[in-house]
């Protein structure tokens, strides 16, 4: 089996573990910072969210595994998303510039 196939296979296999913690990560931080600027919320108003944000709801240690993990999965959807990206670039042809017809 070729590299870039296993590698597309663990990319598969990993993206739907690693997709919610990253969706609440995002979702969260979003919106704590636009209710705090836009919507006028205070900081201890919008603290709920910074707790699902840094994983504070899993107790001391789960909150270091959670950020650790999450940083971890993001790197790796990001690093061979884009191996797999390069390498589609290069198999993809080349632009052939279109020839007029001859009469």
């Amino acid at each position: 089996m070729q590299a870039m196939a296993r590698l597309r296979r663990w990319h598969g296999r990993l993206a739907p573990l690693v997709v919610a913690p990253l969706l609440l990560t995002v979702l969260s931080g979003m919106g704590y910072r636009l209710l705090r600027d836009w919507g006028g919320l205070s900081r201890d108003q919008a603290h709920v969210l910074m707790v699902l944000h840094e994983g504070e709801w899993l107790g001391r240690y789960g909150e270091t595994v959670y950020v650790a993990l999450n940083g971890l999965g993001l790197l790796w959807m990001l690093a061979t998303g884009f191996g797999m990206a390069v390498q589609q670039w290069r198999r993809s042809p080349q632009a052939k510039p279109k020839t007029e017809p001859e009469s």
